[in-house]
């Protein structure tokens, strides 16, 4: 008997009842109360006859902590709806993400399409993990992100919410529920939402006004691009202090504000950052070292290398030392930051504790240079301070012993100079200047990038040794590299591949290119 594979069958007409339903789906990082705005979203859609199913996973491969909330809801009625656990590609109505790279994981997912989803994003940054560990600057591109959502969404609303939330004396949650609210994405009234607010009973107020900025800047349609570059004013860098240092100062920023344009802006911003390190005699060696590349610069060139050199002998003389740490760790501008970033409850006590991990290499360079070359050179000697000093510390810096030791610690920057750490550091810088300088006798582009290699020297501890290792494998691959009409681009790719991997395999592929063809042994570069 044959079958009829032809039967007609009546098209089965989709349930109205799923028109209804509202989907939406909330992507956040930990501590930012995505679990608070879940709950307020649940009470303000209980309050206009809603029922809701809330659910969360847990996302701790992407960052420490992004989780997604996922909620459905829908009017209530004689039969319960049966509603979807998780958020599927292309069917999500209103996705609210509480930071910008949470919104371009959202798109890259699918959850954002052009024909449905409202798209909530604050446009702050909060740094991923992948972001952090790459050696360079591994931070993602707002504006891609930017740009794909406005392709991807029906409707796209970007600002910084969470600057709106802290300047309300709130968390991000209230100003991403106030843009939930005025983007009128769903069909409550702001009363509601207000109400879910109130009846949750803590920090009510400040939520409020976080609530009430976020429903305003939402419901003009706000898209705010992240902002880029030095915000911070002139005023905020006037010097204060005694008048013969205040001299001392204007005469050190009249030399800097003396040098060519292009040049002018960076060298103030080192000399700053020098005299902030150690002192003002500091900030002249700055400028003086400055003004010896600028005696062998070329006007025809925009003194790109005058500007390098700027930037790159700043951050080369304020290097991270235990001093440096210390100073740091005990100012008040330190202490007022995280009170603002921890927020505590008024009347609370916030307690504070800073992990230290001293290696024998750290103690041995606060020592006297002399001193400090002698037990350095002998591995007995480095063993049995490494022994003594060589374990995890926690200071508990709100107590009053321990933010003194770091203190005083700190103060003691004013003997910097006469420690075996400066000595290797200054050493350093003038072997690496006095190679650019060399080389820009044969190739301008050369020297430039030579320059630029300082980059790769950054940190404390573990990572400037890390680092340096990596400067110092670049530098012998430039060495090869010189007088070749390409030398500047290899130097270039040989730093972009010091950047890319911790472990440096990628620096190690390209320094065996360059010795391919500068005639050199496979290991002629090798540490």
């Amino acid at each position: 008997m044959a079958l009829n594979t032809t039967s007609e069958f009546s098209p089965k007409q989709q349930d109205p009842a799923l028109d209804q339903i509202i989907k939406l789906a909330i992507m956040a990082v930990g501590g930012q109360g995505g679990g608070v705005l879940t709950n307020w979203i649940e009470d303000c859609a209980h309050r206009n006859g809603y029922v809701v199913q809330a659910t969360s996973v847990a996302g701790v491969a992407q960052r420490t902590g992004a989780t997604i909330y996922y909620m459905e809801m829908a009017p209530a009625q004689e039969r319960l709806p049966v509603f979807s656990l998780l958020p599927a590609a292309g069917d999500v109505d209103i996705l609210v993400a509480a930071e910008m790279m949470e919104a371009g994981r959202a798109i890259m997912r699918g959850f954002v399409t052009p024909d449905r989803t409202t798209l909530i994003a604050s446009s702050h940054r909060a740094l991923a993990v992948s972001e952090k560990m790459v050696p360079g600057d591994g931070i993602a591109d707002s504006e891609e992100v930017i740009a794909a959502a406005e392709i991807s969404s029906r409707r796209f609303i970007a600002f910084d919410m969470e600057k709106m939330a802290v300047d309300a004396g709130s968390m991000i949650s209230a100003s991403l529920f106030g843009a939930l609210a005025g983007s009128g994405a769903l069909p409550f009234d702001r009363e509601s939402f207000e109400a879910a607010i109130k009846a949750s009973g803590r920090g009510v107020n400040a939520s409020l006004r976080a609530f009430a900025s976020g429903f305003e800047a939402a419901a003009g349609g706000r898209v705010e691009r992240p902002q880029s570059g030095n915000t911070k004013t002139a005023a905020g860098n006037t010097p204060a202090g005694p008048e013969h240092l205040i001299e001392k100062w204007n005469a050190l920023e009249a030399r800097a504000t003396a040098l060519p344009g292009p040049v002018r802006d960076m060298a103030l911003t080192g000399l700053r950052a020098v005299v902030d390190f150690q002192d003002l005699d500091y900030g002249k060696e700055y400028l003086d070292r400055l003004e010896k590349v600028l005696g062998h610069d070329d006007d025809a060139k925009g003194h790109e290398l005058t500007l390098e050199a700027a930037k790159y002998i700043a951050k080369a003389m304020a290097y991270d030392d235990v001093f440096r740490v210390a100073d740091l760790k005990t100012r008040g501008s330190r202490f007022a930051r995280v009170r603002t970033e921890i927020a505590p409850a008024q009347g609370s006590q916030m307690k504070l504790t800073e992990f230290m991990h001293p290696r024998a290499e750290e103690i041995v360079g606060m020592m006297p240079s002399g001193l400090g070359r002698r037990l350095s050179g002998s591995q007995s000697a480095m063993r049995l301070v490494d022994k003594m000093v060589n374990k995890g510390r926690r200071l508990r810096t709100d107590r009053l012993f321990p933010f003194a030791q770091l203190y005083v610690l700190g103060g003691l920057r004013k003997y910097r100079r006469g420690t075996l750490r400066h000595a290797i550091e200054t050493e350093h810088m003038e072997g690496w200047l006095e190679k650019a300088l060399g080389y820009r006798k044969i190739d301008y582009a050369l020297a430039v990038e030579t320059l630029r290699n300082r980059r790769l020297v950054k940190g404390y501890s573990d990572t400037h040794t890390r680092g340096l290792s990596k400067f110092d494998r670049v530098m012998d691959g430039v060495a090869l590299l010189a007088g070749r009409d390409d030398a500047a681009h290899w130097c270039r790719l040989l730093r972009e591949a010091a950047l890319a991997d911790e472990k440096g395999d990628q620096l190690e592929g390209a320094l065996k290119t360059v010795r391919s063809f500068a005639g050199q042994p496979e290991n002629a570069l090798q540490n």
